[in-house]
């Protein structure tokens, strides 16, 4: 059942925070810093740079560290040697990886748009961005927050950390040096995520930068598998797991409705469904900043589609208002504007919002 509004013996939660998934990559291709201030323009909260290793040890924002799916490596002749095929996170992938490549090589490159299937509008940027660096990134933000004059947030993922580790190339390090080198440690509006657990343990040890344990819909955290542990995302996602959760992280990225809100086997969005899971994180003292909220038809739930089109708009907002009255504490979304507006428009209702704790 879905929660029930707070009480008058208990304050209303703070208004869930947009969090742009890879900046606002449902108008332009992710990761690049246009993509990065439309979010930010569009009214995020925070933007959410994912991190992966350059060869020479660069931190740059790539969703991936296989370079060929959102840049256009496969179509320069000079790098054409350096595909290659090797195990990710137990996965046998073939192509170009940042782990190859300096920054200097990297920067030559061009960004293209991950699903052009369905975002086909987004292609007519291919080629027109570099891929930034997190330094990049952080001086973006401070930029746009002297224009909009409103405080911005930031909200890395570390990617592959065991991969990148077992390379010598450990991410944890350099990204708490570039976070305070730029002004943005604790007690500023940061996140830092990640699927795995030894990872944000480590980071828990060097740091009180709030941090997030993200949870996939199947299988478990690599650093467990590669461990030969039996600990898997289901099981963290129980009341025990969570407030194992809590020795370590400050909140929870759970995908919205394997943990959340299932859909029922006509794909369709049914309130009655939802599960106690905020409930649970909550009363461990657990944020929930569930992903990922799309706006295209194919990525929403049947009865919140409008007409046949996959690739046509729906009604994201619809969605989002279910997924609010649960008491979420924030969301990822693609398309920050209708994030926003979702989030502003109950808001502006002065309805109170809802607590999973009662």
């Amino acid at each position: 059942m879905i929660a029930e509004s707070g009480s008058a013996n208990s304050p209303p939660r703070d208004p869930a925070i947009v969090i742009a998934h890879r900046g606002a990559s449902g108008y332009l291709p992710e990761h690049t810093l246009a993509a990065y201030a439309t979010a930010i323009l569009q009214g995020a909260d925070f933007i959410e740079p994912d991190l992966v290793m350059t060869r020479d040890g660069h931190l740059i924002a790539r969703h991936d560290n296989v370079l060929d799916w959102t840049t256009d490596v496969a179509q320069r002749p000079g790098f054409a040697a350096r595909r290659t095929t090797r195990q990710i996170d137990g996965t046998t992938i073939t192509g170009w990886f940042s782990e190859d490549f300096t920054l200097a090589e990297i920067q030559t490159l061009r960004a293209v748009e991950r699903i052009p299937e369905v975002r086909p509008g987004n292609c007519r940027f291919d080629g027109q961005f570099t891929f930034p660096t997190l330094t990049d990134v952080l001086r973006l933000v401070q930029a746009m927050e002297r224009a909009t004059g409103r405080k911005i947030g930031i909200y890395p993922e570390t990617k592959h950390p065991t991969h990148f580790q077992q390379l010598g190339l450990a991410l944890e390090e350099p990204l708490l040096e570039a976070l305070h080198r730029d002004g943005f440690g604790s007690g500023e509006p940061v996140f830092i995520q990640s699927f795995e657990v030894a990872n944000l343990r480590k980071l828990r040890s060097l740091t009180r930068i709030p941090l997030i344990q993200l949870l996939a819909p199947q299988g478990q955290p690599y650093d467990v598998a590669a461990a030969g542990g039996s600990l898997s995302y289901d099981q963290m996602a129980t009341p025990k797991g969570l407030a194992q959760i809590a020795t370590y992280a400050d909140g929870v990225g759970p995908e919205k409705n394997h943990f959340l809100l299932p859909l029922d086997q006509a794909g369709r969005l049914d309130p009655s469904h939802a599960t106690d899971f905020v409930k649970n994180a909550h009363r461990v003292g657990l944020k929930v900043h569930p992903y990922t909220f799309r706006a295209e038809n194919c990525f929403l739930p049947t009865n919140h589609r409008q007409g046949a089109d996959p690739k046509a708009p729906g009604n994201l907002e619809s969605e989002l208002a279910i997924f609010l009255a649960l008491g979420i504490d924030g969301f990822f979304t693609d398309h920050p504007d209708l994030g926003a507006r979702a989030r502003d428009v109950l808001a502006r209702q002065s309805l109170d919002w809802p607590h999973a704790d009662q």
